[in-house]
């Protein structure tokens, strides 16, 4: 896990750090609900970007995990979501273990192109996408060129623009050199600095411990190319210019942790600001977690992600 407040010289916001990596399944086992739904292979779906694992039936829910993470992150919700939904958790190629084989080529585009066919070919019907992080900017991308396909979405302490962390004034170009040293340091790292690192920056991104331990494995499993070139990628996409046409129904949810983590008013000041153009969006701050909002207020978010749903 790359530490972007390195880069940025601020603990602003430790939840939203870029480079976050995922909880272990192990880490929110106890979440899962005693109906454990029967897995399903993705219909008549196949690529090189990504996989899908799909669980029970009804209205279609996909779930998209954020960066270098494993769809595990959303094992508990999408287990309990399945008694009344069909839930497809994604995993992208590259991150947790999930094989890359694209060099240094492009990684976000072809992914939401992907998915885009997943949901024409699974001929799935106006589908809730609900992502984390880079998952939510991902689903948000979707939402934007291909609106036809996506019924609402929900993205999860994710910005349309990652590089606003550094301030309001930042643009794509002014980013761009933090965003080839996140790159480059990635690459650099010899093994154990790489895992030192992920070590520092678990810390805050989840407040349980044993998802802090579970993160780093995720993360070192991950491939550094693709973790390099997403970083990349991430930081210098700006969605806010096209946020003002947009038509597809958001939910904006967002962490705050007034010990150690993003604090309340911050977070507030952040969100409004970088999503003040999208027209009719839900804000939602969830407080005493950090960036992993599902591990740390379970509870919470499962009556955030069933009030989204039922709208």
């Amino acid at each position: 896990m790359h530490n972007f407040r390195s880069l940025s010289g601020r603990s602003l916001l430790h939840a939203l750090v870029l480079a976050s990596a995922l909880l272990l399944a192990g880490g929110i086992l106890s979440l899962i609900a005693p109906r454990m739904a029967v897995a399903q292979s993705a219909p008549a779906f196949t690529s090189d970007r990504l996989s899908v694992e799909v669980l029970g039936a009804g209205p279609d829910v996909i779930l998209i995990p954020g960066y270098a993470s494993s769809r595990e992150v959303w094992r508990a919700e999408a287990e309990r979501l399945s008694a009344t939904r069909r839930v497809h958790m994604v995993q992208l190629a590259g991150f947790a273990g999930e094989p890359w084989g694209h060099g240094d080529g492009p990684f976000v585009q072809p992914v939401i192109d992907d998915l885009a066919r997943y949901i024409d070919e699974a001929g799935l019907r106006d589908p809730a996408i609900i992502g984390h992080s880079m998952g939510g900017m991902s689903a948000l991308m979707l939402a934007q060129q291909y609106p036809a396909l996506v019924g609402k979405v929900m993205s999860v302490d994710s910005l349309p623009f990652f590089s606003a962390l550094f301030g309001p004034e930042v643009t794509v170009e002014t980013a761009r050199p933090f965003a080839e040293q996140a790159a480059a340091g990635t690459l650099a790292a010899d093994d154990a600095s790489f895992r030192a690192g992920q070590v520092q920056g678990a810390v805050g991104y989840v407040n349980d411990p044993a998802t802090q331990a579970a993160m780093v494995e995720w993360g070192m499993a991950s491939d550094r190319q693709a973790l390099a070139t997403a970083i990349k990628e991430v930081m210098l996409t700006d969605l806010r210019p096209a946020l003002p046409t947009m038509t597809t129904p958001v939910w904006a949810v967002y962490a705050a942790d007034a010990n150690g983590g993003a604090p309340p008013a911050m977070a507030d000041a952040l969100w409004q600001r970088e999503y003040a153009t999208l027209p009719g969006v839900e804000l939602i701050r969830v407080d005493d977690t950090r960036h992993f909002i599902m591990a740390d207020q379970p509870e919470r978010f499962s009556e955030i992600v069933d009030r989204f749903l039922a709208e």
